[in-house]
Order: structure tokens, then sequence, then C-alpha cells
């Protein structure tokens, strides 16, 4: 018996004027997108041979940019002062900041922020809430100008790890609050180094993947640090057995 007829429909291309010609259920990229496509597409066929020399070229790149962002902006200080130089390093990070007896000055979604903050010389930041930001262990020269800083929130901080946690200790006589929620490269080991604030008052230690015991790390930070209010963790998790450290129970029958 004979092949049945495969039935073709053939779908005209259609202009919407504004994304270039639809045909098939996709979108046919306008011709100056392509251009530039190609010119990417050559770059990097003439500059890479493999996966692994695109994927340094890409991560140097990567950091090179948070290299940039972290620049030290200290030079400021001598015309602006420590605390409008500290507070320019933040808010080009995208954070916020907040003078004494002061509102909060956040940049818009521009990254744009209200220049009056360089008329504070004189008056100390009581608080920064750098979340999300880039900072890294070179950009903290520029927060630590910051010496009256009484709360700080390094929340989900992509590059604040352990050797950052330990160059915290000139705000000891002055920082109360501290949060490293959602930090991914801190662990126990930069927790140990906060025994120098004495003066915190509250610590968030939540969601931090590299601490392998959350439970008992807490613990032992809240013995370290008595004063402080340490939230973010159940204090029994990670204080679970696992499955070979679990009691057995003889009178159970085992399976033959």
């Amino acid at each position: 018996m004979a092949a049945p007829w495969v039935s073709l429909r053939l779908v005209a291309p259609m202009w919407n004027g504004t994304r270039g010609i639809h045909r098939l259920g996709g979108a046919v990229v306008p011709e100056g997108n392509q251009k530039k496509e190609r010119k990417m597409l050559q770059f990097l066929n003439k500059h890479f041979y493999d996966v692994e020399a695109l994927r340094g070229y890409l991560l140097q790149r990567e950091m090179s940019k948070v290299h940039l962002k972290n620049r030290s902006f200290t030079w400021l200080e001598e015309q602006h002062g420590p605390y409008s130089a500290g507070a320019f390093f933040i808010l080009k990070q995208g954070g916020a900041v907040k003078f004494r007896d002061k509102e909060w000055i956040r940049p818009d979604k521009y990254g744009h922020f209200s220049p009056e903050f360089w008329n504070f010389r004189e008056v100390p930041v009581e608080a920064v809430d750098a979340s999300d930001c880039e900072i890294n262990y070179e950009g903290l020269d520029n927060l630590l100008l910051l010496k009256e800083l009484q709360s700080l929130s390094l929340q989900r901080c992509p590059h604040v790890d352990d050797w950052c946690l330990s160059r915290l200790y000139p705000l000891a006589d002055s920082l109360q609050e501290l949060s490293l929620a959602g930090c991914p490269r801190v662990s126990e080991r930069g927790l140990a180094c906060l025994h120098h604030l004495q003066n915190l008052r509250r610590l968030d230690i939540s969601d931090l993947p590299a601490v392998s015991n959350p439970g008992l790390t807490q613990i032992l930070v809240e013995e370290m640090l008595p004063n402080c209010q340490v939230v973010g963790v159940d204090w029994a998790e990670g204080l679970k057995l696992g499955p070979e450290e679990q009691p057995q129970d003889t009178a159970s029958p085992v399976p033959a």
C-alpha cells in the first residue's frame, strides 16, 4: 500500500512593523540586530577555540567589572570628608544610606541619586543598606570610612566572604545591627571573626548555604556574642541526626 501523503501548510510571513518578520511561530531579528550578532559571533570565533577559553574570558570580564565597582574612593575623603565619601561608594553600588537625623537616600531605577548628601560633610552615616550590592574585600576600604555606623545590611551580597567579615573590627565601637542573610560565601569561619563586635545587638545569619551546621553555629555565635540577638536559624536546625546516626529500635522486628 502506498504511503499516505503528508499535508504541508505554508504560512506567509507577516511584518508587524516593529519586531521584524514573524513566521512559523518565531520572529526574525531585524537586520541591524542580525549584523550585531554576526559581528559578535565573528569575534568569538576569532578569539576562542573551545568552551573553556570562552568561559575564562567571560569570568575575567565579570571580575573586571566587580573590581571597577570596588575601586577606592578614599581620595574623596580629603575634599568631602569620610562620611560623604563612604556614602558615595554605597550609592554608586546601588545601596542606600541614612545620615543621622536625615531621611534615607536611595538611587532610583536608573542609578541616579540626590547630590544633597555632599552637604552632610559633618553628619555621620548611621545606617547602610547594601543588600544585593557587589561589595568585595577591596571595596570595604570605602565602607570602613563610616566609623560611626550603627546598622549594616549585607544581605545577598555575592562577594562578601569570610575574609570580608574579618575586616569589620574597626566598626566594633559603633555597630549594633548586622545582617548577613543570604550571603552565599559566608561560613562558620567568617562568623567566628565577629567576636570583635561585642556591641552588636542583632545579627541575622539566615540562609547561609556555606554554613554546614546552622543550628550548632547559632549556639556558638550566641555564646561568642552574649548580648546579641542572633536570628534567622531554628536552633534545632542542623542538629538532627543523619540516617546512619539514628538510634536503632531493638524492639522492632528486623526484616528477613
